[in-house]
């Protein structure tokens, strides 16, 4: 049953309910009821208590399935912030019934703790001519959008690599063995729950990855207390473009030195950019004055702002009916980073074997969209 609030529906905004109220589900409710493009009409957790709270706290419908919720509303949008093993095994089934209902669905990362899932949402996506996007936030910044302005401009020129570092900052001392049965257990967990963020991030800079080759592995203190993640891992990739690409991510395994938490630096035969901490700033080097960098800062270090600008991205999208494989951070972006996943953890299985990922579906193009 639906809690009944009377609203008055807005103009031109895009209807949305969103499905998950834990910390993730509500950051993007507060995103949509504050973002001129989007309607919040509703939310919809199966724990009650859950679901009656976050819509007595926004003033909008309360509901306990998904399915009476597309019954009862007409949305635009379903936002799936469930969460399951992994960070993800909960966001197959409301993405599928909400996209078989002919919805247009933004997920949250990873686009699932399955590849084969992945595979056969961004094909019921395709099947039902809807948009898919997935919350891969990490490159809608300022300095993300100064890094691809350097690149259009050919300040960059020829690319020649691209090296990343991601992941928690921490160490033996303040570490703690998992209680979470998201993750307990799970030896994958940290690979499948995080590397879609950097995998994605590398890929929207410098394109499609061909090769995969890691090593993967666990300090002595997880090791004595029979904590199975692997929590440490090296991967080193090559694009198709031949940019050469190093990937190391890490879960509390170490403490992080230069560059923060969170660090990009990708280098070209006229320049080299360097993000840090995500959003807080971008350092550009001009090959041919290497010792006069220009510094951008952006003024804003909450790591949270990511989101507001995400989902705004993917609301403008939908709103200008951009063809559907011009989406930003679209459902075939996230099974990307998920087939890379996929293959780094195939790379392991076999002594640190290079590895070809699962080819991408094709992209076929709009038909009602002129074409230059």
């Amino acid at each position: 049953m639906a809690r009944k609030v009377v609203k008055e529906a807005k103009r031109g905004v895009l209807r949305v309910g969103v499905v998950g109220l834990r910390g993730i589900g509500s950051s993007h409710a507060d995103c949509h009821l504050k973002d001129p493009l989007a309607e919040l009409v509703a939310v919809c957790d199966v724990v009650k208590q859950r679901a009656d709270d976050a819509a007595k706290k926004r003033n909008v419908r309360a509901y306990y399935s998904l399915s009476d919720m597309l019954k009862n509303e007409d949305l635009d949008i379903v936002d799936v912030c469930t969460g399951g093993y992994e960070n993800g095994s909960w966001h197959f089934e409301p993405a599928m019934e909400a996209l078989e209902a002919g919805k247009n669905v933004l997920v949250e990362k990873p686009l699932s703790n399955d590849v084969g899932e992945a595979r056969q949402m961004v094909a019921k996506a395709a099947e039902k001519k809807v948009y898919l996007g997935c919350n891969l936030n990490h490159y809608f910044t300022p300095p993300a959008d100064m890094a691809r302005k350097y690149i259009a401009e050919g300040k960059i020129g020829e690319m020649v690599y691209c090296l990343h570092k991601m992941g928690f900052s921490a160490g033996e001392d303040n570490y703690g063995p998992t209680t979470s049965s998201r993750f307990k257990d799970l030896p994958y967990a940290h690979l499948k729950a995080f590397l879609s963020h950097p995998f994605s991030v590398m890929r929207n800079f410098c394109g499609d990855v061909t090769h995969v080759q890691a090593f993967v592995n666990r300090p002595g203190f997880r090791r004595r207390v029979n904590d199975v993640m692997l929590s440490s891992v090296s991967i080193h990739v090559k694009f198709a473009n031949d940019t050469a690409g190093y990937l190391l991510s890490q879960r509390g395994d170490a403490a992080y030195g230069l560059g923060g938490w969170w660090s990009i630096e990708v280098a070209g035969t006229k320049g080299t950019f360097c993000i840090e901490n995500c959003i807080e700033k971008i350092t550009y080097w001009q090959a041919t004055k290497p010792g006069e960098p220009i510094v951008t800062t952006s003024g804003e270090t909450d790591f949270g702002k990511t989101f507001p600008l995400r989902i705004h991205a993917f609301l403008e999208d939908v709103t200008n009916r951009v063809p559907r494989e011009s989406l930003r951070a679209s459902g075939r972006d996230a099974l990307a980073a998920l087939e890379y996943t996929w293959a780094v953890m195939e790379s392991y299985e076999q002594g640190g074997k290079l590895v070809r990922p699962h080819p991408l579906p094709p992209v076929h193009g709009e038909p009602t969209v002129l074409l230059d």
